[in-house]
C-alpha cells in the first residue's frame, strides 16, 4: 500500500527528512570513526563496524554512546 505524500504537510516532511538525514550521517560517521581507531582487539573493531553497517539508524547512536571512547587514534 503506497502512501500519498501530498497528504502530509511540508513541515512534517522536512522534519522527517532531517531526522533521517541526521541518522544516516551519524551511521556514516560511526563507520568512519571506527575504521580509523585502534581498539583493544581486531574483533571488537569488526563488531563496532558491523553494528554501524547492519543496524543503520540505531547503530550509529549505539556506537556514539558505547563505542566511541573504546578506541584510540591510530598512530601514523
Amino acid at each position: 500500500m503506497l502512501v500519498d505524500l501530498s497528504s502530509f504537510s511540508p513541515a512534517l516532511l522536512a522534519t522527517i527528512g532531517a531526522i533521517v538525514l541526521i541518522a544516516v550521517l551519524l551511521s556514516f560517521w560511526a563507520i568512519w570513526h571506527a575504521f580509523w581507531r585502534q581498539f583493544p582487539s581486531q574483533q571488537e573493531k569488526m563488531i563496532w563496524l558491523a553494528v554501524a553497517v547492519f543496524i543503520p539508524f540505531i547503530g550509529g547512536i549505539i556506537y556514539l554512546l558505547f563505542g566511541k571512547n573504546r578506541g584510540r587514534r591510530l598512530e601514523s
